[in-house]
């Protein structure tokens, strides 16, 4: 990605000023970020979708830095409800991000033992089974 582009789309990875804190990195901000919504217990994982936050050699899906706010986009796993699943990831965010507004979407449900990858567990659909046999 270009810097005009990333300018233009506010992905440049830079300090990031929280009001009363010392700026941190953006790269680690979104690690810290990503490392607190995974350990969620109602997350399968963070979805690899736009939200991302892009940095010099590799990128955080899931989650965008931005100076006045922060994007995060999960799989959450099915059973309980979205509201509750985004409420629980704003908690685990807002602390270690200040004042910034924290925005969650869930962009799809992990159903049954889904692993983290999405890729279904052992002994799920498919494994061993003739497709045609229910």
């Amino acid at each position: 990605m270009s810097r005009q582009a990333a300018e233009s789309v506010g992905t440049e990875p830079r300090s990031v000023e929280s009001p009363g804190a010392e700026p941190v990195d953006a790269g680690r901000l979104a690690d810290r970020i990503a490392a607190a919504v995974t350990a969620c217990p109602e997350v399968a994982r963070l979805s690899a979708g736009p939200v991302a936050t892009y940095l010099p050699g590799r990128s955080v899906p899931g989650v965008a830095v931005r100076d006045d706010e922060v994007r995060v986009a999960v799989v959450a796993r099915y059973g309980r409800p979205l509201a509750e699943i985004a409420e629980q990831v704003r908690a685990a965010v807002v602390p270690l991000v200040s004042a910034r507004r924290v925005d969650v979407t869930i962009d799809d449900l992990a159903m049954g033992d889904e692993e983290q990858d999405g890729r279904p567990a052992a002994g799920e659909a498919g494994e061993g089974r003739d497709p045609g046999v229910g």
